[in-house]
């Protein structure tokens, strides 16, 4: 028998309480990080942060995984597409994870991956996961050490108990809130909601949404949460209602408002998977233009 990992008390852990546990049996902490570039042609994209995690650095013991390939189902309509069960089970125990260890997620960015991690844990019916507040950022901040290259996971055995097919919402569901007014969460970066900016076939936003960046709820420089009276103030039209869909160009960043609802107690919060990539797929979706 194997003892349970740190008990969480919040979807969200400090550099601090991570520091406290690290070495803990059943404590297993991803580096999921993921970086964006420009494509030919200008189109954006993202690379696994693979390589930054060896030369760079990551935190102690640290496994790195890999949000864009492993986390995702490659043979997927759109990016980022979730994976089923079956290949998340064997993503998570290709890690180390079993059904008693205590998944700490970050990443070295705004929080996005990690955040999309976590989610994804949660919507296979595993609670016992968290992301690290500030990630990498704010790790090295506060002066904590750094390991470089490769670290080996311990051998897995992860098995998924009970999906929560709530905590996705597909285009029909998006479609309803659509033809009732909204509202819709959205969490693209404000050029990309306006329309000012983007590299999809059509830009803007869906009708009906409010629009929460994910890169406007972390501080500039720490990379941690905005506190918690800021984030009820931010995602307060949002708060009362009674389920909350959240999207962006292909769910990563919605998920990220979609820890900040958790976090501030909202318990029926939705991604909705396909996001921007499957609605403006379709020519009779409307998108929304507010740029001048």
């Amino acid at each position: 028998m194997t003892s349970p990992g740190p008990l969480l008390s919040s979807p969200v852990v400090s550099t601090q309480w991570l520091a406290d546990h690290l070495g803990s049996e059943n404590l297993v902490v991803l580096d999921a990080t993921a970086l964006p570039y420009l494509a030919p042609g200008g189109h954006a994209g993202y690379l696994s942060g693979h390589e930054e995690y060896l030369v760079t650095g990551h935190i102690p013991g640290a496994v790195f995984a890999d949000a864009l390939e492993d986390f995702a189902d490659p043979n997927g309509p759109y990016p980022f597409t979730r994976p089923d069960a079956a290949r998340f089970a064997a993503a998570a125990s290709a890690l180390g994870i079993t059904n008693d260890t205590t998944v700490v997620a970050y990443d070295a960015v705004v929080g996005q991956w990690a955040a999309r991690i976590w989610w994804l844990f949660r919507s296979f019916g595993y609670d016992n996961v968290a992301v690290l507040d500030g990630g990498l950022t704010s790790w090295k901040l506060d002066g904590r050490e750094l390991e470089v290259g490769h670290v080996q996971p311990a051998v897995g055995g992860f098995t998924v108990t009970a999906e929560r097919p709530e905590l996705w919402a597909d285009k029909a569901e998006v479609e309803a809130i659509v033809a009732q007014d909204g509202p819709l969460l959205c969490a693209l970066p404000p050029k990309e909601f306006t329309g000012e900016d983007g590299h999809r076939s059509r830009l803007g936003h869906i009708p009906g949404s409010l629009s929460i960046p994910a890169g406007r709820i972390v501080d500039r420089d720490t990379k941690a949460l905005l506190p918690l009276e800021t984030l009820r103030t931010t995602f307060a039209p949002l708060l009362e209602l009674d389920r909350v869909v959240t999207y962006c160009a292909g769910g990563i960043a919605s998920s990220s408002d979609a820890l900040a609802l958790t976090l501030l107690g909202h318990t029926d919060v939705a991604i909705f998977d396909g996001s921007l990539n499957e609605w403006v797929a379709d020519p009779e979706a409307p998108v929304v233009v507010t740029a001048a």
